[in-house]
């Protein structure tokens, strides 16, 4: 004879792994690499440093 399933914790952990799967492929779709972050900083301080020695009063932030 076969062991009784609890129902309620098997619905509970195919929900689980559900969630888990679509929490993966949403990070693969808009993650971002560690490279990508690095060098979207890098460009943001390159156009602030830009921006500030265009300014006409350097003194005034």
């Amino acid at each position: 004879m076969a062991e009784p399933v609890n129902l309620n914790r098997f619905r509970k952990e195919k929900a689980r792994a559900a969630r888990k799967a679509r929490a993966d492929e949403n990070a693969v779709k808009h993650g971002r690499s560690k490279a990508q972050k690095a060098m979207e900083r890098a460009e943001k301080t390159r156009m602030q440093r830009q921006l500030d020695g265009h300014r006409k009063d350097p003194d005034t932030v």
